[in-house]
């Protein structure tokens, strides 16, 4: 095999609960993660010359190493000496910089790609401590589906699959820093953390309607303390039929858990007239293990 085409998806959280701040300057994290529909195409192809390239058809990509595509590549290359090169392009369809594991999903694609056309043999368990190693969203992106994830988001306990919930995501014209948001976190003054055993539950009862209500996600009150718009998006979507919604990962993208694809339809298209933020329909998404 010398080329190869991988879905790269992206993800939201559920819920996202931090305990506490580590030595390693990580913070332990208690959350569920769920891939979705929505994803970038990551096509993969051996070249000759022994180097990595890049190309995405976004010009405010980067596609040298700062790109973490591009430093999942050079990972492979230096640990197993791979006498080839690598040729990346991504055609992306995730939001840069919107709390969705854009760049992570695009990482876990080329250490899945690469270990298929260089024969490297490793197992999920494997390319899941590699990826550790160049994002904590990585392991996840490697695995996919509905996770409980904890530590630093490596540690990851599967959970019953939430397949096809309708789910509207929408992205105001800002980026947020991840790190900025863990950097202004105050541990000891959050008043409302998730029930995760509670959302478990709900989960594996497919009870979409409760679990739109009791998602929490603890970051929220960092970024919608600088970026108001994040509260009018939420408030937005539970106008318009959404059962539930919240700020995934870090932000700065809402999304909202809706019961039936017409009300996520129309809400979409009721966002996206204005042109004011972007609006994406999707759906949960889980493969058949």
């Amino acid at each position: 095999m010398d080329s190869i085409c991988i879905k790269a998806r992206a993800k939201i959280n559920l819920s996202l609960d931090v305990l506490g701040k580590r030595e390693d300057g990580y913070h332990d994290v208690r959350m569920i993660m769920q891939s979705i529909g929505l994803h970038d195409k990551v096509f993969l192809e051996a070249i000759d010359e022994r180097c990595i390239k890049v190309t995405c058809d976004k010009h405010w990509v980067p596609t040298d190493c700062d790109n973490i595509a591009y430093k999942a590549a050079a990972v492979l290359m230096d640990k197993f000496d791979i006498p080839k090169g690598i040729s990346i392009r991504i055609v992306k369809k995730i939001p840069v910089a919107a709390g969705l594991a854009g760049g992570s999903a695009d990482a876990a694609a080329v250490l899945k790609g690469m270990n298929d056309i260089f024969s490297l043999n490793l197992k999920e368990d494997d390319l899941m401590q590699l990826g550790k190693s160049i994002g904590a969203d990585i392991p996840f992106c490697i695995k996919g589906g509905t996770m409980l994830a904890e530590g630093i988001g490596e540690v990851l306990t599967e959970i019953e699959p939430l397949r096809n919930v309708n789910i509207v995501l929408v992205k105001p014209r800002i980026s947020v820093s991840t790190a900025w948001v863990y950097k202004n976190l105050e541990i000891g003054k959050i008043s409302s953390r998730p029930d995760t055993e509670l959302l478990i539950n709900l989960i594996e009862k497919k009870d979409i309607q409760n679990l739109g209500k009791n998602m929490v996600n603890v970051l929220e009150a960092v970024t919608i303390n600088r970026h108001r718009v994040i509260s009018e998006i939420k408030e937005k979507l539970v106008s318009l039929g959404a059962l539930g919604s919240m700020m995934s990962g870090s932000g700065p993208t809402v999304f909202g858990v809706f019961g039936n694809r017409v009300t996520a339809e129309k809400a979409c298209k009721n966002i996206n007239r204005d042109n004011t933020w972007e609006c994406i329909l999707t759906e949960t998404f889980c493969e058949e293990r």
